[in-house]
């Protein structure tokens, strides 16, 4: 899958192909927000959280955040942002751009990223 004309930036909302996989790590073709900064490395690559349906559950997990589907963002359904899952890929992973996230679902990642790797602040 080639890259469309439009390019990744931080807080886009992108469709990537994430397969092939291993194990229980997020699997094929689905939304995922743009997390690395625009002006990072020479390599075609961007740090990707991937996008999941919305569970209850969730509420109460630190690494999940609530995305509400919008016109702004793309997405059909009410999702989560899942940072357990977040990773580094090549940029011709990328299928289409969605939408993008306002700045306090950015900034909400970010704490959630603290957490997970453990500096808290």
């Amino acid at each position: 899958m080639n890259i469309s004309l439009a390019q990744p930036s931080r807080g886009d909302i992108w469709l990537i192909n994430f397969d092939p996989t291993i194990g229980a790590e997020i699997k094929k073709v689905r939304p995922a927000l743009i997390l690395s900064i625009d002006s990072l490395g020479i390599l075609p690559l961007k740090v990707v959280v991937p996008v999941t349906g919305w569970h209850t559950e969730f509420a109460n997990n630190a690494w999940h955040i609530f995305l509400a589907a919008d016109d702004s963002n793309g997405l059909q359904k009410n999702s989560a942002l899942d940072l357990l899952q977040i990773k580094s890929l090549d940029t011709q992973r990328l299928v289409k751009k969605m939408g993008a996230v306002d700045q306090s679902i950015l900034k909400e990642a970010l704490k959630a990223l603290l957490i997970v790797v453990g500096h808290e602040s």
